[in-house]
């Protein structure tokens, strides 16, 4: 190519590359975050944290008393409407289950607790679209990895010279190939 078509080339790269890349920043920090957070997910639970709170039974009740009327009340102790089931798990426990939520009761300790499962703000959004979970979205995620590939190819021909792709370019290209040859010959691909 003579050097009116490189500079066309380039301008063009340039363009492509900033408009490109300003388009994709919010899916950028989005997946970022979720594969932070999904990387670790052995750690925590990126989808949801556990409200726990104790309550204390008045006096020591008996399963059989732990009706209907009962578990309203103590719904009403933890700020919850209605209840799903009442389970009697083990000898002197009652759980009430509600949606997304239980409470457990200790009948002998005369004590209960309460945990609810919460959605962790913006966590929970991220992974969503991460993992693919809403299927009309796997179109737009396509399309931003086809937009990346597009980013990083023309990310590669807006320098020249000693900084640009040859051959100071070529060495970093080959330097980040490095890990993930490395990782995928010592932790095997199987």
């Amino acid at each position: 190519m003579n050097g009116a078509s490189w500079t066309f080339v380039r301008r063009w790269s340039r363009t492509l590359h900033r408009d490109i890349g300003y388009f994709l920043t919010a899916f950028v920090v989005a997946y970022c975050l979720s594969g932070l957070a999904l990387n670790h997910a052995d750690a925590w639970n990126p989808d949801f944290r556990i409200e726990k709170r104790a309550i204390t039974l008045d006096r020591v009740y008996q399963e059989s008393e732990i009706d209907e009327v009962m578990a309203h009340a103590l719904s009403a102790q933890v700020g919850e409407a209605e209840h799903r089931v009442i389970d009697v798990p083990a000898e002197g426990q009652v759980k009430i289950y509600y949606d997304k939520a239980s409470l457990l009761l200790d009948l002998h300790e005369r004590r209960g607790v309460y945990e609810r499962l919460v959605r962790r703000p913006l966590f929970y959004e991220v992974n969503v679209l991460h993992r693919n979970s809403l299927k009309p979205w796997r179109w737009a995620a396509d399309v931003f990895s086809i937009l990346l590939i597009l980013v990083n190819l023309t990310g590669l021909l807006i320098l020249k010279g000693k900084y640009g792709l040859t051959p100071r370019g070529l060495w970093f290209i080959a330097a980040g190939a490095v890990p993930p040859i490395v990782a995928l010959v010592v932790f095997g691909t199987a």
